[in-house]
């Protein structure tokens, strides 16, 4: 097990990079599947979650070769399919939520997958309905074997269909795209997520022989191929971290410049963070600069009330960035009620916030109400524990902000989605230490 100690109350100075997107990533990776052909990928960040999915299609037979720091060339032409049966399958797949996304390729490709009970962060229920109701308008029959505790999905062809998706679910959206793209006819896929990983998935995926078209929008037609042959691609840069920067920035009042963002891309991150009061502008066409701010204003809505941050589909706010929102909102002048509507376990964590000092009102499991210290009061270093990716960052930036010393707990939660973390902060000057104990 591994710890962060952390001396907060430190202002951090720099430049930093942010990592390829881990949402991209996992299912780009998973569309390797879709072809016997080599698919080069680039840009791959250097997570826990991506590491293991990418062991899991080495132990399903794929062929991976790292060519560079962060690119990887993927060659599934020896897919093991009965692998995908055994005992191993299911413990390594059943502890990483983005294996899911390995069902819609298999199904389509092998007429066959298998469906563990999902892992990733306990944030609330994340069912897989979507996924499966997608997949089976394409003609695929779904069998529960209670005897082991996992379902299967078989189909001899995948055939073309209208769908009506129940919700945006993006990575159910990426499964039955995926799926589709090799099935035989039309399908039409409406209410689709249309996020920038997806997008990019529809890029990469029409870069290897496949006919979408309504890219960037809720409505995608595919008219699916026979094959689909291999790639080169590039993953985007992580909006989460992204966002997580800005709000790091204000909180500890440090100037930093974010390089390379793909600012185009980024929706109204931007905009979300300008309302709580942080000053940041473009710079170099494609950099995010952020001054050192002595105090950050949260705006009102026009008529005086409250302002109101809330996680939305895109284009709306990624629930991702909401725990950094919050947090960030700590130091702010004014106040701001949050609202986490699709997941609800994501604002639990705010329990150490207040014991660090914060004045938050956790009004129900999906609101909560931040009122702004504006420096007026210290945080004070507290001990913690990580209890998801995006709430463990949360944490982090409170602790850098914080009076003393802090420890955070339970960090490989923080690993599984920001690489390297510890030492990219070391970089802009935080005081932060990864501690291993037996």
């Amino acid at each position: 097990m591994e710890s962060f100690k952390i001396i907060g109350g430190k202002s951090l100075k720099g430049d930093i990079y942010p990592q390829g997107a881990k949402n991209e990533a996992l299912q780009i990776i998973c569309a390797c599947l879709l072809t016997p052909d080599e698919v080069i990928i680039d840009n791959i960040p250097d997570i826990l979650d991506v590491n293991n999915l990418i062991k899991l299609l080495q132990s399903m037979g794929v062929k991976v070769q790292k060519l560079g720091s962060a690119k990887y060339s993927f060659q599934a032409d020896q897919v093991d399919i009965g692998f995908v049966k055994s005992a191993d399958f299911i413990s390594a797949s059943s502890k990483l939520r983005g294996s899911v996304m390995v069902i819609g390729p298999l199904l389509a490709r092998f007429g066959q997958a298998l469906i563990p009970k999902p892992g990733g962060d306990k944030i609330g229920r994340r069912r897989l309905d979507t996924h499966i109701i997608g997949l089976q308008k394409l003609g695929a029959e779904f069998f529960v074997d209670e005897n082991h505790g996992y379902s299967v999905l078989k189909a001899k062809r995948l055939k073309g269909a209208y769908m009506l998706l129940d919700e945006a679910s993006v990575t159910g959206t990426a499964n039955i795209l995926m799926a589709a793209t090799l099935a035989k006819g039309e399908t039409i896929i409406y209410n689709a997520a249309c996020e920038p990983y997806l997008q990019q998935l529809c890029k990469m995926l029409n870069s290897m022989g496949a006919k979408i078209s309504g890219v960037g929008s809720n409505l995608l037609t595919i008219n699916g191929v026979s094959e689909l042959g291999g790639c080169n691609h590039a993953i985007l840069p992580d909006m989460i971290e992204i966002g997580s920067f800005i709000g790091l920035a204000a909180m500890t009042q440090s100037e930093i410049t974010i390089k390379n963002v793909s600012y185009n891309q980024l929706g109204i991150i931007p905009d979300v963070f300008q309302k709580l009061g942080i000053n940041l502008k473009l710079i170099n066409n494609d950099d995010i600069f952020i001054p050192a701010q002595n105090e950050y204003r949260v705006e009102t809505f026009l008529d005086g009330s409250i302002l109101t941050i809330s996680d939305a589909p895109w284009p709306g706010f990624t629930p991702d960035l909401l725990s950094i929102a919050l947090v960030t909102a700590i130091q702010a002048k004014g106040s701001v009620l949050i609202h986490q509507k699709m997941f609800e376990s994501r604002l639990f964590f705010v329990d150490k916030l207040i014991d660090m000092g914060a004045q938050i009102i956790l009004c129900d499991p999906h609101r909560a109400t931040v009122v702004g210290l504006n420096r007026e009061h210290k945080l004070r270093g507290l001990e913690m524990t990580s209890p998801d990716i995006r709430a463990g960052m949360a944490l982090l930036f409170a602790a850098l902000s914080a009076e003393g010393e802090s420890t955070i707990y339970n960090i490989e939660q923080i690993d599984r989605g920001y690489q390297n973390i510890d030492n990219r902060l070391k970089n802009l000057g935080a005081k932060i230490e990864r501690i291993s104990s037996d």
